[in-house]
């Protein structure tokens, strides 16, 4: 049973990554004037997002140290959240940022390694 919530919340833990990228993507198609700027900002800001993550945050990444890793985490989702609410989705901003919270509170307390 232990394996399973482990694995669960790991899965989440990815699930909320990649959601915190197509929020991204949605605000940037959302923001932009023109569709020029629209495309760069839907490409453009998941990937550079994705960068930084996989540089200071993701479980190989080569760069960081704990408090990097935290400051980048935080930035990377409370940015999401902020998007959301930007495009009017205040409760949803709030949910995901709360839903994100939890689990990774859930994975330090746990030691679950992500």
């Amino acid at each position: 049973m232990q394996e399973i919530w482990r694995w669960s919340n790991l899965g989440l833990a990815f699930a909320v990554e990649l959601a915190g990228l197509g929020i991204f993507a949605w605000w940037g198609w959302r923001t932009g004037g023109s569709t020029p700027i629209k495309l760069l900002l839907a490409i453009g800001l998941p990937v550079l997002a994705a960068v930084v993550w996989g540089l200071f945050a993701a479980p190989t990444a080569n760069y960081g140290s704990p408090v990097v890793t935290t400051i980048v985490k935080i930035a990377f989702f409370g940015l999401a959240g902020l998007a959301l609410w930007s495009l009017d989705h205040w409760l949803l901003g709030t949910v995901f940022v709360l839903v994100v919270a939890a689990n990774l509170l859930i994975i330090r307390v746990g030691h679950i390694t992500a």
